[in-house]
């Protein structure tokens, strides 16, 4: 049982905090960051929703909207979009799911299995957030390192070159995460429902076998019971 905690509180920790990067790198501005910040006199984020513009000097920040999501964009700003609202929805359900299949949380008590199962869900929640998680971050820094080298190879300077920055690794890390809490909750999780499945099971073939012995025991005592009454009264009506 001990064990049991243990491993869903690394998992609820895990799945809190990927939870959280998915969601934060989604709605932060650094997705790309401009790479020769040496040369410039300010920092350029790009992010899936805005980009802003920041001083070195006096750290005065400025953030410019993209269009309307209707408007037409850039395949690569679309797909991550679509798949890190995904991921961040998915991740969100895992927990939520993850906190009803606590231990120390005090929903269907009497129910430890059906518990079990609330977890072995949510880690299969969690697995699944962090597929189009990873996908989303690792494709968008990829095309961001590609269309940087390919200028590089060329020789086009168009003035501002970028990198991939902080949001994206935060992407990545709440992937991961999300793929750490779902492998702990399936796995291990796993393990232990079928030690309790098989504890259930032994303890309701025992009581059946009690049961059943109670009751060979009483239909051979019945007899006996009987006969012997029935020879008493056989006495007694000879006498």
């Amino acid at each position: 049982a001990g064990m049991r905690f243990f491993l869903q509180y690394v998992g609820c920790f895990f799945a809190f905090f990927s939870t959280g990067f998915l969601i934060a790198s989604t709605w932060t501005d650094c997705w790309m960051v401009n790479a020769d910040d040496s040369l410039e006199v300010s920092t350029k984020c790009r992010g899936l929703w805005w980009e802003c513009v920041t001083n070195v000097f006096d750290g005065i920040q400025t953030c410019d909207e993209y269009d309307s999501i209707f408007a037409e964009h850039p395949v690569k700003l679309v797909l991550t979009r679509a798949m890190m609202i995904t991921a961040d929805i998915l991740a969100g359900f895992g927990v939520l799911f993850l906190v009803l299949g606590l231990d120390c949380v005090k929903f269907l008590p009497d129910e430890p299995l059906i518990k079990l199962r609330i977890c072995l869900v949510s880690g299969v929640t969690l697995l699944i957030a962090g597929l189009p998680g990873i996908t989303g971050s690792v494709w968008y820094a990829v095309d961001v390192y590609v269309e940087r080298s390919s200028l590089v190879f060329h020789n086009v300077f168009l003035g501002i070159q970028y990198k991939f920055g902080w949001s994206c690794w935060l992407g990545m890390a709440g992937s991961l995460g999300c793929f750490l809490s779902g492998a702990l909750l399936t796995c291990c999780m796993y393990l232990f429902r079928e030690t309790s499945s098989g504890r259930l099971h032994s303890a309701y073939s025992l009581r059946k076998g009690y049961s059943s012995a109670g009751t060979i025991v009483t239909n051979v005592h019945l007899p006996s019971s009987q006969t012997a009454t029935a020879k008493m009264y056989a006495v007694d009506t000879r006498v």
